[in-house]
Order: C-alpha cells, then structure tokens, then sequence
C-alpha cells in the first residue's frame, strides 16, 4: 500500500506520511503510518486537499514536526488524501519545528 497521504483525525490532528494499513471500525479509520509527520499548523495552502496537490507555498511559516521513525497507529481517521509527488516532496523540505 504505502502511498502518501495526509490523515485528518476527529482528535489527533492532521498527519502526513505512508499509509501502510487501515481498517474500518465503528464510523471511522484505524490507520498505520509510516514516516508519519504531525502537521500542526500550516501557510500556503488554503486546505489539506490544497496542501495534498501543491504543498505549502510558505514553507518558512509552517509548523511541522519530525518525522517519526517507528510506525504510528492513528484511531479515529476521518479523511485520507493522497498526496501528489511534487507536494510530497514538498512537505518534506518543509524543516523541522520544534523546541
């Protein structure tokens, strides 16, 4: 499977990386992600689908976090979107923010 996406929770947030399972259960998702990167707030983009086609357009403004390196389950998925090849490169030029 392992294709690209962004992943909107009901309580998590917004995640993008390799979607590498998911099953249904009670209304909404269980994915695994691998590479998964939390997206805490982003510029340049007007939304995800926008963010999941072209990327950030203000990649210095974006608040993403760092990649994580073992998979990540996310309970309560409520949208998938695949991503394209230019805004999955894009979103990993975005630099690392944290403290």
């Amino acid at each position: 499977m392992e294709k690209y996406c962004i992943f909107r929770t009901y309580s998590s947030g917004v995640f993008a990386g390799e979607l590498v399972s998911k099953e249904y259960s009670q209304g909404h998702f269980i994915c695994t992600v691998r590479k998964a990167r939390r997206i805490h707030y982003w510029s340049g983009a007007a939304s995800l689908s926008q963010l999941a086609e072209e990327g950030v357009k203000k990649p210095d403004e974006c608040r993403f976090a760092m990649e994580l390196t073992n998979d990540l389950e996310l309970p309560n998925v409520i949208e998938i979107i695949p991503c394209t090849e230019a805004a999955k490169k894009n979103i990993a030029e975005v630099k690392v923010w944290k403290v």
